[in-house]
């Protein structure tokens, strides 16, 4: 009875964990990540050793190439890194244990790239209904432009504005008006 007891507790420790992963997988949609690599995130991020992607496909039961593109996406966006341990020949990984690194990285990353494709396509916009405007003589259609044109002036006002805020979160200076929050990994620690 005992013995069946710390099993127990383990079996319970190991929903408990899984549970949690599955809601990090659920919602990592947020940063354009599937759920499957959300587990695999997940998976890193509570391994106490790193993990070659063998042990990732045997702990998720997916194929090797799955792992691969997995673990490719999750370094491009920060979030895992390759590791290195003295008698071990397979690459091995690790999660970023930083997540404010990662966000920031990721944020920036993604949000820019969005933002200047708005940009210039406001850009190329308002150029195309200038020649369109000075080819007209349907003088409500140029009322029309100029209105849209201002429409689009301000989107990009708002973009340049967006481009700057991506740069506070880039560059770390977010965590001078939004801290980190640090105090339970200390206590934790302690």
């Amino acid at each position: 009875m005992t013995e069946q007891l710390p099993n127990q507790e383990w079996e319970k420790y190991q929903n408990t964990i899984e549970q949690f992963i599955q809601v990090i997988a659920k919602n990592m949609n947020l940063y354009g990540v599937t759920p499957s690599i959300g587990r695999l995130y997940g998976v890193l991020y509570f391994a106490e050793e790193p993990m070659t992607l063998d042990d990732m496909r045997e702990a998720l039961e997916m194929s090797k190439t799955s792992m691969s593109t997995g673990v490719r996406a999750l370094s491009d966006m920060k979030m895992v890194e390759p590791s290195f341990k003295k008698g071990v020949r397979k690459d091995l990984y690790k999660s970023e244990e930083d997540w404010y690194k990662s966000f920031t990285s990721l944020f920036g990353s993604r949000w820019k790239h969005h933002t200047e494709t708005n940009i210039e396509e406001a850009d190329e916009t308002i150029y195309e209904l200038n020649k369109l405007k000075e080819q007209t003589t349907d003088e409500e259609l140029r009322q029309k432009i100029d209105t849209d044109i201002e429409r689009l002036v301000y989107a990009q006002d708002y973009y340049r504005w967006l481009m700057r805020f991506i740069h506070v979160v880039e560059s770390g200076e977010i965590f001078e008006y939004v801290p980190k929050i640090e105090e339970n990994r200390t206590k934790r620690n302690e």
